[in-house]
């Protein structure tokens, strides 16, 4: 199985913005740990803060992977062009939240990605990516 793992803004800071939201660790260590623990499964990691490098990611492998864990982080809330580009193609994606986005401001509540999506993992800090890869397994 190929998968990748695809973040959006500022979840390159996690282990250092706000952490009694986000948790202390990298995201690079917990990826690392991630990958050790599923040594059988092909796993990739792209991270930008620019919305379009993230619809071209989308469309470069939402035809060729297994499927794809997308945390998009604030773009989830205001991009219509994620929430498209989700849509037009054939690989399964899985939204994931490291918090829950419906415990906090009433403008997180929204998801342009969740109509198209496969499911949905929210809340359950790193762990929710986890669970987004046992999804697709």
């Amino acid at each position: 199985m190929k998968i990748i793992i695809i973040n959006g803004p500022n979840l390159n800071l996690l282990g250092k913005r706000e952490p009694d939201i986000y948790g202390a660790a990298t995201f690079e260590d917990f990826f690392a740990d991630l990958q050790n623990k599923y040594p059988n499964v092909e796993l990739r990691y792209f991270q930008s803060n620019v919305e379009g490098e993230l619809i071209t990611k989308i469309q470069e492998v939402g035809f060729s992977y297994d499927g794809i864990i997308l945390n998009a982080a604030a773009y989830t809330h205001t991009s219509v062009g994620i929430g498209d580009a989700v849509k037009a193609i054939i690989t399964p994606v899985i939204e994931v939240h490291i918090s829950n986005t419906f415990a906090r401001e009433s403008f997180r509540h929204q998801s342009f990605i969740s109509p198209n999506a496969k499911g949905i993992v929210i809340g359950f800090g790193l762990k929710s990516y986890e669970l987004a890869l046992q999804s697709l397994l």
